[in-house]
Order: structure tokens, then C-alpha cells, then sequence
């Protein structure tokens, strides 16, 4: 088929099917490309966190630019995601495109979020600790180390319904940025249509499940008085919010718009 647009941006409905297509490709991959892959994405978003807690560190700024700058830093995991390639638990909750085409099985579907998100926990977590061997956290007299401790215990007191709605917000623009990334077909393009939205859900407030894997160990670590159970009490209410917001409410939307009246391959 022959492209529309040339070098312009690919419009929606080839947007959909590219999407879908590379759904199929992430369902199929070997186990050990998918769990090395996951581990990268895991290291790359902690490292978007840890610029994060770098800039929230500093008392000198204002709410609004702290939490806007903030947001802007932390896209530096996500355009490491895209553009240097890895395997993301919340950006893999478009494969549901693909899955409601039947085009991958929910057994692929399921195997590709559970390695995914286990291996994004190791990279997120083996990330942490580097940094606190670093001792990174020292910088700016120990706020660094407070900023975590006081990012993390804020986690870990959120109400379940609260850590949820926050991950469904979350997710919907994570998945938006990767989608218009889809649209790009070039490097500049996906860093542009990456930042706004990350450095929208970030500035908001609203829960990342990766990110939250990076700050809970490292908290820890820094001597919090949190426990494995405050963790889990944040991240599966957020993991299923991300879902939601990803799965449902960009993949199944976009899906019934574009895809739908395509049916399910023979």
C-alpha cells in the first residue's frame, strides 16, 4: 500500500493498525528478549524518577514549576523506552488492540504483562540500588533522600480507591504519548509528542506502577519505616488502574473506532 502522506504523520486508522501489529510482535517474543527488554524499561523509567525526586528536592521552586519541571525530567524514561527500545508494562497494555482482534491469545496476552511486569520491577528496583549505593541521595545536604522518603510514604497512605483512579489517569495519557509516538517517523517526533503527556500525568499526580516500583525499595533502603506489604498495597491497586486506563479506555476505544468493523483475522 502505497504511503498517503509521505513523510507527514501517519494518520489514525494506519495509527491503529501499526499498533496492533506491533501488539502481535511483543506477544511473540522470546522469553529471554522479553525479560531483558523489561528490565531495561523498569532501569529507564527510574531513571525518569530519579530526575524527578532531583528536581522536587529543591525548596526553591514553586509548586507549579516544580511539578511541571518534574514532569518534563521524568519523560526522559519514557523517550528512552521508545526510542531506545525496551519492553514497558503500561505502554504493553495497547496490546489489548491486537487481543480484541484475535490476534493474540489472552494466555500471549497475559504471559507478555506478567514478564513484563516483573521484569520492569528487577530493572526499577536493581536501579534503586545502585542509586543508594551512589549515594546519590546525598546531594543537596540529604533533600534528595528526603524528597524519596517523602514521595514514597505518600504512596504508601493513598487510599486503594484513590491509587487506582490515579493509575487509570496515568495510564490513559502514557498510552496516548505512545500512540501519537506511533505517528511519528522519526526520532524528533516521538520526543516531541512524548513530553507533553508525561509531563501532564507526572505534574497531575497521578500513579505510575513502574515509577512506584523504582521509589518504594529505594525509600526503603534510605531507612523509611515502610515494608514490602505498603508497596503492594499501592502498586495493586495502581497496576490495575494503569490496565484500565491503557487497555480500556485507549486500546478498546481506539480498537471499536478503527478496527472493529475489520473483525477478527480467518
Amino acid at each position: 500500500m502505497a504511503e498517503v502522506f509521505g513523510l507527514d504523520a501517519y494518520a489514525p486508522k494506519q495509527i491503529a493498525a501499526r499498533v496492533s501489529e506491533l501488539g502481535v510482535g511483543k506477544a511473540k517474543l522470546p522469553l529471554l528478549t522479553l525479560s531483558l527488554l523489561g528490565v531495561l524499561a523498569g532501569a529507564f523509567i527510574g531513571l525518569g524518577a530519579l530526575m524527578y525526586a532531583l528536581v522536587l528536592s529543591d525548596a526553591s521552586l514553586g509548586f507549579a514549576a516544580s511539578r511541571l519541571l518534574g514532569g518534563l525530567v521524568f519523560s526522559l524514561g519514557l523517550v528512552l523506552v521508545s526510542v531506545a527500545g525496551a519492553e514497558l508494562f503500561t505502554g504493553n497494555n495497547l496490546i489489548a488492540m491486537a487481543w480484541a482482534s484475535g490476534r493474540v491469545s489472552s494466555a500471549e496476552l497475559l504471559r507478555n504483562w506478567g514478564v513484563v511486569c516483573l521484569s520492569n520491577f528487577l530493572g526499577a528496583a536493581g536501579l534503586a540500588l545502585l542509586v543508594w549505593q551512589s549515594a546519590h541521595t546525598e546531594m543537596n545536604g540529604g533533600a534528595v533522600a528526603r524528597t524519596v522518603i517523602r514521595i514514597a510514604s505518600a504512596k504508601a497512605e493513598m487510599p486503594w480507591q484513590e491509587a487506582f483512579f490515579r493509575g487509570v489517569l496515568c495510564n490513559v495519557l502514557v498510552c496516548m504519548a505512545v500512540w501519537m509516538g506511533m505517528a511519528g517517523r522519526s526520532v524528533s517526533d516521538k520526543l516531541l509528542v512524548t513530553v507533553f503527556p508525561v509531563t501532564a500525568f507526572v505534574a497531575a499526580g497521578f500513579e505510575h506502577s513502574i515509577a512506584n516500583m523504582y521509589f518504594f525499595p529505594l525509600a526503603m533502603l534510605l531507612g523509611a519505616p515502610l515494608s514490602w506489604g505498603d508497596m503492594l498495597a499501592n502498586l495493586l491497586p495502581v497496576i490495575a488502574g494503569n490496565i484500565v486506563g491503557g487497555s480500556v479506555l485507549v486500546a478498546l476505544v481506539y480498537w471499536v473506532i478503527y478496527l472493529r468493523a475489520d473483525g477478527a483475522p480467518p
